[in-house]
């Protein structure tokens, strides 16, 4: 008999399902000697009941029992929800029914009559491969908590300047302006301000400047009477109106026209307006939020946009870098919209394909997050396996194809820069792209992985400037 497990901090619960009452004593007494803590059932039914308030980790269960059999008991686990682990017991002529419990989810089983190592041997793998799932799926529940602000992936310190601006301007009433080029999340900005603020539970409304023309724009920011131009059949109120209370979105800000910037002054000044075509002067109490691709200030300049509604507006700046300027955050990114298009779509994407991140990172994604948004989409509508490759990207992505080897088959001729670059790629999928973790887990430090992602997007290859990077204290 096998000694007890000393890598057991605490008794993990085995459920023992078997219509043969002395089989189940037998393990039972096994069991509990191990360290484990053991709940009998004589059948498929009482194990059912049984397991919505005990919760096994692992349920050794017979193949055949009458009233409901270890195949029927392992479907309708699974469809309760649980994670548990089955191994089957099955006598030699049931073998093909063990098999087929194996096809629908159980981990391996035993024939009868049992021995006693095999059993404890085959139950501490199958325990091995449920901690290692569990702290797996812990694992990216705290990285997608740390390194996720509503819905904004990146850990990246141009980012974390950002959040920590957000986190000090949301809880007041202060004006922001986001700037930022096209694609680099303006909006996810303005929602987290929104979002940390008191103001969560009111409404937030969005509104695109460039969209409208000047006519639809000030009937749908500050609304119309009736009959105030053609086509107001009634009265409609403004986005002013409706986000009384809550938080104002105006994205692209510099399209508006001078007209509009004299009465969206007003507005800031005064918190007064009239609906178009009315005479009633309307009070607000709304926290405004703007955005721009363009450059206010330069505007301002040139005499287009006017110089104290840009003051007005620009009491807090937050400038979003672009993506070509955080390569470090592409791989969290892409392990995040990888998940997203999964579910959306129905497949299960367990990662990227050797050679493939090299080929995301060496890209300038001129279009941003919404570009490399719409590319992860694309690769997963595409993919033909659980691995993304570069077939599945577009052909301006895809570059030369790598070789397709492990990091066991990298050693031999491989140079140990090689044999790095697999591993930080490696590591940063296994992590969904946090660079902390992957450090962590590599032992070296965070700014040597995010040199070396930058390294590998502008095809460095050899490592040469190692030397001047360590003397800073990397790694």
């Amino acid at each position: 008999m096998l000694g007890k497990n000393p890598s057991r901090s605490a008794k993990e619960r085995i459920l023992v399902v078997d219509d043969e009452g002395n089989a189940r004593e037998a393990l039972r007494d096994i069991l509990t000697e191990e360290g484990y803590e053991v709940v009998e059932a004589g059948d498929g039914e009482e194990a059912l009941l049984l397991m919505q308030s005990f919760a096994p980790a692992a349920v050794l269960a017979d193949v055949r029992m009458p009233r409901m059999d270890g195949l029927t008991l392992l479907l309708r686990a699974r469809e309760l929800g649980s994670d548990a682990v089955f191994v089957m017991m099955t006598a030699f002529a049931s073998v093909e029914a063990a098999v087929e419990a194996m096809r629908a989810g159980a981990e391996n089983y035993l024939v009868k009559p049992l021995d006693v190592n095999a059993v404890l041997v085959v139950l501490e793998k199958a325990l091995e491969k449920l901690r290692l799932q569990r702290d797996t799926q812990n694992l990216r529940e705290r990285v997608r908590e740390r390194y996720r602000f509503h819905n904004i992936v990146g850990d990246a310190p141009e980012l974390q300047a950002v959040y920590e601006v957000v986190k000090r301007a949301a809880p007041t009433r202060a004006t922001v302006l986001i700037l930022g080029e096209s694609g680099t999340g303006k909006e996810l900005i303005a929602q987290a301000l929104h979002e940390e603020s008191p103001r969560r539970d009111r409404p937030f409304i969005k509104v695109n400047c460039a969209a409208l023309s000047e006519t639809l724009l000030e009937s749908e920011l500050f609304g119309h009477e009736k009959g105030s131009f053609t086509g107001a059949i009634g009265r409609k109120e403004g986005r002013f109106e409706l986000a009384d209370g809550g938080t104002l979105f105006l994205d692209e800000i510099g399209d508006i026209s001078p007209a509009l910037q004299v009465k969206l002054l007003r507005v800031l000044q005064q918190k007064e307006f009239e609906r178009v075509g009315g005479v009633s002067t309307l009070k607000v109490d709304v926290r405004l939020v703007a955005a721009t691709n363009r450059d206010l200030a330069a505007e301002v300049k040139g005499g287009k946009f006017r110089e104290d509604l840009y003051y007005r507006l620009n009491v807090v700046a937050v400038t979003l870098p672009p993506l070509r300027n955080r390569k470090g955050d592409i791989p969290a990114l892409v392990s995040h919209f990888v998940e997203k298009y999964g579910k959306a779509y129905g497949k299960e994407i367990r990662g990227l394909a050797p050679g493939t991140l090299n080929a995301l990172l060496a890209h300038d994604w001129p279009g941003n997050v919404r570009e490399i948004e719409n590319v992860m989409e694309r690769a997963v509508v595409l993919a033909k396996g659980p691995e993304l490759n570069s077939d599945d990207l577009p052909p301006t992505l895809r570059g030369p194809r790598p070789r397709e080897r492990s990091p066991g088959a990298l050693i031999p001729g491989a140079t140990l820069y090689e044999i790095e670059r697999e591993a930080i790629l490696r590591t940063l999928e296994m992590v969904g792209g946090s660079t902390s973790r992957a450090a962590e887990i590599l032992g070296i430090s965070v700014r040597k992985i995010q040199y070396r992602l930058k390294e590998y997007a502008n095809g460095g290859g050899n490592g040469g400037e190692e030397a001047a990077e360590e003397s800073t204290g990397s790694g």
